[in-house]
């Protein structure tokens, strides 16, 4: 077990980052024994020179850091979980350069493993603000986990909409888990850590400062099996998480949009670039994930609560997840190709029916 206080203690050392907290106790095994080390032993590992070993050996201001720290974060209710604790995210674990250690308000659970982000501009379209919403809630009837950043426009749509669809939601956020950013959104902050949880790997006091939001964004896709960009300009930070997606061999997923809007112009880069996979509904990701969402498509059990006519009833039972061609369906049910077209749509429109190239069906 990691003693939080002394690791604490440990990354206020100046010039000691993630990498090096990590590369220190795979040698040492606690940060208790790295500063009981000589600074020649220090100096063996890795990336440890004479200087630094020597700011880990006479560094003063550690001690009044690390309680000042225990102190603020208790004050809130929340803790902190380390690269080394089971209940760190395995998928976070995984990422070339994990955090050491984490805030959190609320709490993981192992269902958040089958998670996705969903990220964009900060002042979305009323397009964008539709496809956030219908993209979430549709993820949130599988019961899946939303990641976001807790930053105004899509995220705070996303956030907002997985809570109201009684699914889990995560927020990664780019200051001290007592700095709510941006303020407005404090009242969903506490709804999130509620219902899911916050979380920061940056100390409690820290300033939404710009330059750790690229590094808050590659915790975003590191939780995540696949990050989707709804709207972003091609320098947006949604297009930094996509990025950093794509170096996690994470899966990448975006929206396409108008052609003559700037907000679009991120996500139709990606798709044009062959880094994203174009997307229109929650099923062009699952086809992509399923295996790792563990998802059954079942849809005699699936859509038990959708209202279906008697004739929409009818063509859904000759579909199955073995294409079918609209002649050979109108034949076995007796319906005629327009009528059955016509009924189709609406199944489609349903979300329990797909359409093939060359007027072929299957189960969505």
């Amino acid at each position: 077990m990691i003693n939080v206080h002394e690791l604490l203690r440990l990354s206020s050392v100046p010039r000691i980052g993630p990498q090096k907290i990590r590369a220190l106790i795979a040698h040492f095994k606690t940060p208790d024994d790295v500063f009981h080390a000589s600074a020649r032993e220090l100096m063996t590992v890795p990336g440890i020179d004479k200087k630094l070993a020597s700011n880990i050996l006479h560094h003063t201001t550690e001690e009044k850091f690390a309680d000042e720290q225990l102190k603020r974060l208790n004050k809130l209710g929340g803790r902190i979980i380390t690269l080394w604790d089971k209940e760190y995210p395995d998928l976070l674990r995984k990422i070339y350069d994990p955090p050491a250690f984490l805030f959190i308000l609320g709490k993981f659970r192992e269902a958040d493993a089958r998670s996705l982000a969903l990220v964009g501009t900060r002042h979305p379209t009323p397009y964008g603000h539709s496809v956030a919403e219908s993209l979430t809630r549709d993820l949130a009837q599988h019961s899946i986990t939303i990641i976001s950043g807790l930053a105004r426009g899509v995220d705070t749509i996303v956030h907002s909409t997985a809570l109201k669809c009684g699914t889990r939601t995560i927020a990664v956020i780019g200051s001290g888990l007592d700095v709510p950013y941006p303020p407005e959104n404090k009242k969903l902050m506490e709804h999130i850590a509620e219902e899911g949880a916050v979380i920061s790997e940056f100390p409690m006091g820290t300033k939404p400062d710009a330059p750790n939001f690229p590094r808050r964004n590659r915790i975003i896709s590191g939780l995540s099996l696949g990050t989707i960009v709804v709207e972003s300009a091609e320098d947006g930070g949604a297009l930094i998480t996509a990025s950093t997606a794509l170096d996690q061999d994470r899966e990448v997923f975006a929206v396409p949009g108008n052609i003559t809007e700037k907000r679009s112009n991120g996500p139709n880069k990606l798709i044009r670039e062959g880094r994203a996979k174009l997307i229109t509904n929650a099923q062009d990701i699952f086809d992509e994930l399923a295996s790792q969402l563990h998802l059954s498509f079942d849809q005699n059990d699936i859509n038990l609560n959708i209202d279906l006519t008697p004739t929409e009833q009818l063509l859904f039972q000759f579909l199955s997840d073995d294409p079918i061609h609209i002649d050979t369906l109108s034949e076995k049910t007796e319906i005629s190709t327009s009528d059955a077209l016509v009924t189709l749509l609406s199944l489609e429109f349903k979300g329990i029916v797909r359409q093939l190239p060359g007027k072929s069906f299957v189960r969505a």
